[in-house]
């Protein structure tokens, strides 16, 4: 066996676990890796495909709008307030709903999730106004909370800090990937107008809520809540991984607690749901918006939603590099500052350029900056929450992040109305994204002496 293998997992052991006699063995370590290997094969491409579809069904709402809003008579104002309630459904159901999943299991309660999401989704397609969209909206968050978070608490259940970072990054791809498939599919649904009955955006909501019910369905048989009930899993794969978790969330516990009242009564959870707040005022502001932004430019819908992907396939790429780049630093807060940064300048800059190329430029670096802080924001809080501090941890902070998804839709539909074009809004939404920098640039890295250090290898 390879000496400095040895010794870097004997040093990564002592690392994870307080006393000697915890140290995780080397051909422990090297058995742990290779399952771990087989658990991203199998687990990521299905929670992918649902992060996805779970993500186009909550923004498909900005392609409705485009003819939507008229049908409706809706204004400005009424649709993005009505849009951002999805937001505060979500809010007031996450930490229950992530409570619960913690009880009963990841399977049976992201089912439980994708199949009534699905449906409220579909229903989206019959409302007749201000007040039903409203209320299709905040029943849609209701079905939704706990999807996120959830997936956040099942990943803390399979993969140690060295590899979470690398799956959520992965996970997080879904945005981007909803974003560049969603857009052109929505633009050519728009022009399903009048068939059977139906305007094109009843169409668009039906056609894409239906998939979360379809794989709702798919995860009772696909996901296993833990290591040790996956049944492609060998015993020994399953005792080498569970020993290899515990050791790391033993350690985690011990220096941060893993209560449900440690959680709640930490300070650093509720500064970065404050941070997660400020990324998602201007994802979810500037994407529920884009559409609209984008058919300023004087182009036809099916246009509108290939224009619409370019800055998510972009992103895409931009947030894998990024995610891989911080993994390799010792200090991940510069490059999520960092990244929050650039959005915001990419964002003022862009109400100050009329030319639709460069208006378009700008708006593919603000997704970019927004999409590459998600990649590399999650692997902080998961770095130092553990067990039902977790649970209700990363919920609170998905929950309260999740306000922006009310704030920012909201916040530029008013000063759209308000000031008569996208200048303001836009302003406003760079400087909360700003404010986000700021904040995690004070905070740092709450975990940064908890967890997993990763072992050394040489090839």
């Amino acid at each position: 066996m390879n000496i400095s293998h040895t010794l870097g997992a004997r040093r990564a052991a002592r690392r994870v676990g307080n006393e000697p006699d915890a140290a995780i063995a080397s051909e422990d370590y090297a058995a742990s890796e290779r399952t771990l290997a087989k658990a991203f094969r199998r687990i990521l491409p299905f929670i992918f495909v649902c992060y996805v579809i779970s993500y186009l069904d909550r923004t498909n709402v900005g392609f409705a709008a485009l003819t939507m809003n008229k049908d409706l008579g809706l204004t400005a104002e009424q649709f993005g307030f009505g849009a951002g309630l999805f937001f505060i459904g979500y809010f007031l159901f996450e930490i229950p709903s992530n409570l619960i999943m913690q009880k009963v299991g990841a399977r049976v309660w992201i089912a439980r999730i994708m199949i009534t999401w699905g449906v409220f989704s579909m229903a989206t397609a019959f409302v007749v106004g201000p007040k039903s969209f409203a209320a299709a909206r905040f029943l849609l968050g209701i079905a939704e909370a706990g999807f996120t978070p959830g997936i956040y608490l099942y990943f803390t259940h399979w993969f140690p800090g060295k590899w979470r970072a690398k799956v959520t990054a992965a996970f997080l791809v879904g945005i981007p990937v909803a974003n560049m498939i969603g857009s052109p599919i929505s633009g050519a649904l728009l022009q399903l107008g009048g068939l059977h009955g139906l305007k094109s955006w009843q169409w668009l909501l039906l056609i894409e809520g239906l998939p979360a019910v379809a794989l709702g369905i798919a995860c009772l048989f696909v996901l296993a809540d833990r290591p040790e009930k996956a049944h492609w899993l060998t015993d020994e794969e399953k005792s080498a991984l569970a020993r290899r978790l515990a050791l790391e969330q033993g350690d985690i516990g011990a220096k941060h607690g893993s209560t449900l009242r440690d959680a709640m009564t930490n300070w650093r959870v509720f500064v970065l749901a404050f941070i997660n707040f400020c990324g998602i005022v201007g994802s979810l502001g500037v994407g529920l918006w884009m559409p609209q932004i984008i058919r300023q430019f004087g182009v036809g819908h099916a246009t509108v939603g290939w224009l619409t992907a370019i800055p998510y396939a972009i992103g895409a790429v931009v947030m894998l590099w990024w995610a891989r780049v911080a993994g390799r630093s010792q200090n991940r807060i510069p490059y999520v500052a960092g990244a929050l940064v650039v959005a915001a300048v990419a964002l003022f800059v862009s109400t100050f350029v009329d030319m639709p190329l460069f208006k378009l430029i700008a708006l593919c670096f603000t997704v970019s900056g927004i999409l590459a802080f998600q990649a590399t924001y999650w692997a902080i809080p998961s770095g130092f929450l553990t067990g039902r501090a977790a649970a209700g941890g990363l919920a609170l902070i998905v929950s309260v992040g999740n306000l922006g998804g009310f704030v920012g839709p909201s916040m530029i539909g008013f000063l759209k109305q308000f000031s008569g074009g996208f200048t303001v809004p836009l302003i406003a939404v760079s400087a909360v994204l700003l404010v986000g920098a700021l904040t995690i640039a004070w905070l740092g890295d709450p975990g940064a002496d908890a967890g997993e250090a990763p072992a050394a290898h040489t090839s």
